[in-house]
């Protein structure tokens, strides 16, 4: 039996919960999330606190209960905090400018490259070096910061590139002379 799916998942106030076969639907102040749920997972709402449990008799589902309760509690956590992930460009010439729902960053290529952004997620752009991604949805958040990361990757030795905030670049060992 898992240990973090014993845990109970605890609702404000402001946050209706309904629970559906296979689903959990969560709506707060900062928007609405359905969080799909493994087959053999089932929740129940009682006091303003949500319990995950398992149905059935499948000895195989301890390994989702966890998992389950998890993305439930980040999906309530999404619709009251929200989630940021913060990222630098770091380069001579490099930034990026938000124009509408797109992004358009100068990496050192020949040609501006463009970021669609998705429904769900805002993104911030500091001083042209400095994004911040922010939204509901922690997975979403995590993919685009990503997605971004991965339009120029930091280079550890020349340190030009996109990097999380507080990325710190290690440098292959070198050869030794023994």
């Amino acid at each position: 039996m898992s240990r973090v799916g014993k845990r109970p998942i605890p609702i404000p106030k402001d946050v209706k919960v309904s629970i559906s076969v296979g689903a959990v639907d969560v709506q707060g102040p900062k928007g609405r999330l359905k969080q799909y749920v493994p087959p053999g997972i089932g929740f129940e709402l009682a006091d303003s606190v949500l319990k995950a449990r398992i149905v059935g008799e499948q000895s195989n589902l301890g390994k989702f209960h966890g998992l389950a309760r998890t993305l439930v509690a980040n999906a309530v956590k999404g619709v009251v905090e929200g989630f940021s992930r913060e990222l630098d460009i770091v380069g001579i010439g490099y930034r990026g400018d938000v124009k509408g729902k797109q992004v358009i960053f100068m990496l050192g290529y020949s040609h501006p490259v463009v970021f669609d952004i998705p429904k769900t997620i805002e993104i911030k752009i500091d001083k042209q070096t400095h994004i911040v991604v922010t939204g509901v949805d922690r997975q979403l958040v995590g993919q685009v910061a990503a997605d971004i990361r991965g339009l120029r990757k930091p280079d550890p030795y020349k340190q030009k590139g996109i990097r999380y905030t507080g990325e710190v670049l290690k440098k292959k060992v070198g050869k030794t002379g023994a």
